[in-house]
């Protein structure tokens, strides 16, 4: 996933070899923290909020898969 994930944000911003991805796990989440270039944030959430909306989803598909655990994705840059 994390994997995935990665090569997803690097494909959309201007600046791929600044995004990094730290996965924190607990007990009942998961956290992507993930690091993105300066101005790339605007990239990664998209127009209209489409390219977020895409990874809401991609999380969402990611609970189903380890166990019930809730995901999130943090973005800082």
């Amino acid at each position: 996933m994390k994997t995935l994930l990665k090569n997803m944000i690097k494909a959309i911003v201007d600046k791929p070899d600044e995004v990094s991805i730290k996965v924190i796990e607990n007990e009942n989440t998961l956290r992507y923290e993930l690091r993105v270039g300066e101005g790339d944030i605007v990239k990664v959430i998209g127009r209209k909020g489409k390219n977020i909306s895409s990874i809401g989803t991609l999380l969402s598909s990611v609970r189903a898969k380890v166990g019930g655990k809730k995901a999130f994705l943090e973005i800082i840059e």
